[in-house]
C-alpha cells in the first residue's frame, strides 16, 4: 500500500510477470545444464579423438551463447522490470533480506558472462586444459548462481524461522532449499538435453548423429530420476496448506500439478521411444516437439509453485495484495484507504461508493484480479447480489482459503460491494423456468455459477457426499438457511426457479452415482 498500482489491461501483472519468469527460467536452467555439458562433451572428444564430436560441440557452444546471453540476459532483467511494478513491496523484502545474497548472484553472474565468453572465442587459440577450464569456471559460477537464487526463490514459500528472526541464514537455508536445489539441478542437466536434441537434429542421418543422439539421451534420463526423487522430497517438506491446495484444494491449482507431472512423463516416454531408440532417424520437429513439451512443464510447474503461495506472496508474511499480516487487524479499524498512501479518498463517500468501491478493489483485488481479462472479476461477480456479495466478503478467506481477508472497514466492504455489483447491473436468470425436463440441465448450471467456487461435485469439498440421503423437499429448505446452518455461507442468491433446479440437481447426485 504504500507504492503505486500498475494497472495492465486485460491481462493483469501477475500474467506479465509469469511469462517473462517462465521464458528466463526455461533458459537459465538450460545455462547452467549446457555449461556442463559443453567441458563434459568436449572432453569426451579429446579422450576419444573424436573430431566429428569436437566440431559439433564447437558449433553447439555457439547456440548455447546466444540462447542464454541473448535471450537469458534480456528476460532477466525483464523481471526485476515486472516485480518492481507489479509488486513493489514484495520486491523490497526480498532485496532487504538478502542483500548480500543478490550482490554475490550478480559477481557470479559478471563471471558467468565473462567465462562463457572467452570459452567460446578461444576456440583453436588456447591450449586444451585452458579451453576446458574457462568451460569449467562458467558451469561453477552458474551453478553457484542457480544455488543462490533458489534459496531466495523457496524462501517465498517456506520462510521457516525468518519470520520471528528475519535473520539471512535462517531465510536463505529454510526447510525447500535443499530439495529445490535439487529439482532446479536435475533440470538444468534435463534440458542441457533437450536443447543440445535441436542441434543434433539437423545434422544428416550419420554413424555419428546416432552415437550423439543416443549419447545426450543417456545425459538426460537419469536426470529425469533425479527431478523425481527431489520433487517427492520437496512436497513432503511444503506447508500441509499448500500441499492441500495442489492436491484438490483449488481446482485450477490441482490441474496445473496434476499437467507438471504428466507432461514430464510424457517427455520422458518421448525421449526414450524417440531419440533414444531412433537415433538415426531423430529429427527436427521431434526435437521442438520435446522442447515445446519441456516448455509446457516449466509453465505448469512454475504456475504450480506461485501459486501454492496463495494467499500469500511471502507465505505467512505478505500477503498476495502486499498488505502485511501483521497489518491485518489495524486495517479492520482504521480503514485501508486511511493507511494507503496512493488513492483519491482516504475516507468512504456514501455519494461516490461506487468510485471509492473501485479504489478499494484496486488496493485489495488487483494484484491476481483484472476487470474483464485474465481472472476477469466481472464474471465471477455475474448474478451476486449486494446481500451474496457481502456475505462472501466478510467470509472470504474461510470460503476461499487461497485468498486473503477481506481487510477494512464496514464502510469499505460496502463500497467495494457497490462496486462489484455495479459491474453487472442487468443479472441473468440462469434457469427461468422450473420444468422437469429441463430442471437438471438448469440446476447444474445454478451450481456452477453459485457453487463452484468452493464445491466440487466429487473433489475436493464434494457436494455428493454432502447431500447423500437428502431428499429433493429437504434440500430445497436448507438452501433458504444456508447461513444458518453454517455461518460462513452465504445466503443462496439466485431466484426461487434456480433454487429450486439447484435443488433438484443435487438430489439427483446419488441417484445417477
Amino acid at each position: 500500500m504504500n507504492y503505486p498500482i500498475w494497472d495492465v489491461p486485460f491481462f493483469g501483472g501477475g500474467l506479465v510477470i509469469a511469462a517473462i519468469a517462465i521464458l528466463h527460467v526455461f533458459v537459465s536452467q538450460f545455462a547452467v545444464g549446457g555449461g556442463l555439458f559443453l567441458p563434459i562433451v568436449e572432453r569426451k572428444a579429446y579422450s576419444e579423438n573424436d573430431s566429428e564430436l569436437l566440431a559439433y560441440v564447437k558449433r553447439h557452444s555457439k547456440f548455447f551463447l546466444l540462447i542464454t546471453i541473448v535471450w537469458g540476459a534480456v528476460t532477466g532483467v525483464g523481471i526485476w522490470f515486472s516485480i518492481g511494478l507489479v509488486n513493489p513491496a514484495a520486491t523490497s523484502t526480498l532485496i532487504h533480506s538478502f542483500v548480500w545474497g543478490w550482490a554475490l548472484e550478480w559477481d557470479f553472474f559478471v563471471l558467468e558472462i565473462a567465462s562463457i565468453l572467452i570459452y567460446y572465442y578461444t576456440w583453436d587459440k588456447v591450449d586444451r586444459k585452458t579451453h576446458m577450464f574457462f568451460g569449467w569456471v562458467y558451469f561453477a559460477a552458474a551453478w553457484i548462481s542457480l544455488a543462490i537464487i533458489t534459496g531466495i526463490l523457496s524462501f517465498m514459500l517456506t520462510p521457516g524461522k525468518w519470520l520471528e528472526t528475519h535473520k539471512f541464514w535462517d531465510g536463505f537455508l529454510n526447510p525447500t532449499y535443499l530439495p529445490s536445489v535439487l529439482v532446479r539441478t536435475g533440470v538444468s542437466f534435463a534440458l542441457a538435453g533437450l536443447y543440445a536434441y535441436v542441434t543434433l537434429s539437423v545434422l544428416p542421418s550419420s554413424d555419428f548423429k546416432e552415437r550423439a543422439v543416443k549419447y545426450v539421451s543417456k545425459w538426460f534420463l537419469p536426470a529425469s530420476f533425479l527431478i523425481a526423487g527431489a520433487g517427492i522430497w520437496y512436497v513432503a517438506m511444503i506447508p500441509a496448506f499448500p500441499r492441500t491446495l495442489t492436491m484438490g484444494g483449488a481446482p485450477m491449482l490441482t490441474t496445473w500439478a496434476s499437467l507438471s507431472v504428466i507432461l514430464s512423463i510424457l517427455i520422458f516416454v518421448f525421449v526414450y521411444f524417440g531419440p533414444y531408440k531412433h537415433s538415426r532417424s531423430f529429427t527436427l520437429p521431434w526435437a521442438i516437439l520435446l522442447l515445446l513439451l519441456g516448455l509446457g512443464a516449466t509453465t505448469v510447474t512454475e504456475f504450480t509453485r506461485e501459486g501454492a503461495r496463495k494467499p500469500y506472496v511471502i507465505y505467512g508474511y505478505m500477503y498476495s495484495n502486499s498488505i502485511l499480516e501483521s497489518q491485518k487487524y489495524d486495517l479492520y479499524t482504521k480503514g485501508v484507504l486511511s493507511t494507503a498512501k496512493w488513492v483519491k479518498d482516504k475516507q468512504v463517500n456514501p455519494a461516490e461508493m461506487k468510485a471509492v468501491g473501485r479504489e478499494i478493489f484496486r488496493l485489495e483485488c488487483q494484484s491476481c484480479h483484472t476487470i474483464n481479462g485474465y481472472n476477469g472479476i466481472k464474471s465471477v461477480v455475474a448474478g451476486w447480489d449486494s446481500t451474496y456479495t457481502d456475505a462472501i466478503l466478510r467470509n472470504l478467506d474461510v470460503l476461499k482459503g487461497y485468498m486473503p481477508p477481506f481487510m477494512g472497514t464496514d464502510a469499505e466492504r460496502a463500497a467495494l460491494v457497490t462496486y462489484l455489483t455495479s459491474l453487472n447491473p442487468l443479472r441473468r436468470t440462469l434457469a427461468l423456468e422450473f420444468r422437469t425436463e429441463n430442471a437438471l440441465e438448469a440446476g447444474r448450471t445454478v451450481f456452477d455459477r453459485f457453487c463452484f467456487r468452493c464445491h466440487t461435485v466429487d473433489g475436493y469439498n464434494a457436494m455428493r457426499t454432502k447431500v447423500a440421503g437428502y431428499t429433493y423437499s429437504q434440500l430445497d429448505s436448507l438452501l433458504q438457511h444456508l447461513p444458518e446452518l453454517r455461518g460462513d455461507m452465504p445466503p443462496f442468491p439466485g431466484n426461487e426457479n434456480e433454487r429450486h433446479a439447484l435443488a433438484t440437481w443435487l438430489a439427483s447426485l446419488n441417484q445417477a452415482k
